[in-house]
């Protein structure tokens, strides 16, 4: 499968069924190639991926990222065979371990070794394909990697990794555990706001959710970031890192050293900086001309 050039990740949980449904239209319009959205708190994953491709007849809608511990792989192979039997393959299945707070708490259940975990999982969906007879000709399936050893799984198992909350260094850290095979879809947040100090506190209130998270930190500390960014509720370099922030050329120079760095797909998180609910359209209209 290849990936378009520019796809847009954004938070699905907070909109409704006529929100969704223009988010995939109007994404659809400015030819944007994939709409990637997470499992979260409230929309199951197949179900909302259902409903976004009814409502699209081109644009690719990817699971960022799908729960491991939400379904067993059984489900996750009859679900990613269904949308794509459905709706023209035009859907990814994106698969994650998750954080351990939310798989503990949320759901319930004992978090285990990621990698270990994550291959198992893959190992039960190809027996679950063959039992069923219904193995795909390709399986349409990344993985939310990090480290090394995730990264080189995904390029071994799947179409290739799905990292988030990274910077460009990322693109070469996953080629060397990837080798040359799977793509590497890279996501970042921007801002369409040119005041560095309302740019920063929409950083700041976009990433905390992510601080406390290990995987996230300890991956920033790969990337050359230390624990001092991670004081009082960040650092300058690590949001303008997180958060790219400008007027729509400067974030478009910014974008472009992922591409530069050879990732295969740039997937943009456009944050509002007023606080509000769903996508920055302004900021996907002005970064229409990149896709």
């Amino acid at each position: 499968m290849k990936f378009g050039k520019l796809g847009v990740f954004t938070f699905t949980d907070v909109l409704g069924a006529t929100e969704l449904a223009s988010l995939a239209t109007r994404l659809e319009a400015l030819n944007y190639s994939t709409l990637w959205y997470p499992e979260a708190l409230n929309y199951e994953t197949f179900a909302i991926g259902g409903y976004l491709l009814s409502h699209s007849k081109k644009l690719v809608v990817a699971s960022g990222i799908a729960n491991i511990y939400a379904r067993d792989p059984a489900a996750s192979a009859m679900g990613h065979n269904s949308l794509n039997s459905f709706y023209g393959n035009r859907f990814v299945l994106g698969l994650g371990v998750s954080h351990a707070p939310l798989v503990a708490d949320v759901r319930g259940h004992q978090y285990k070794q990621p990698v270990a975990t994550m291959r198992t999982y893959l190992d039960q969906m190809d027996q679950a394909w063959a039992a069923m007879n219904n193995t795909p000709a390709v399986k349409q399936v990344v993985l939310a990697a990090l480290g090394p050893n995730m990264s080189e799984l995904s390029a071994n198992r799947t179409l290739g990794a799905f990292p988030y909350n990274i910077t460009p260094a990322q693109v070469a850290l996953s080629r060397a555990a990837m080798g040359p095979k799977g793509a590497i879809i890279c996501e970042q947040k921007i801002c369409l706001c040119t005041d560095p100090v309302l740019a920063r506190k929409t950083a700041r209130a976009a990433l905390a959710l992510y601080m406390p998270l290990p995987n996230y930190y300890k991956n920033w500390f790969r990337l050359g970031f230390n624990e001092s960014d991670l004081e009082n509720g960040g650092s300058d370099r690590l949001m303008d890192a997180m958060v790219y922030w400008g007027d729509a050329d400067q974030i478009k120079a910014k974008l472009q050293q992922y591409f530069d760095q050879g990732a295969d797909q740039v997937v943009i998180q456009p944050i509002r900086s007023d606080g509000g609910p769903g996508p920055d359209w302004p900021a996907l209209e002005a970064l229409a001309s990149m896709a």
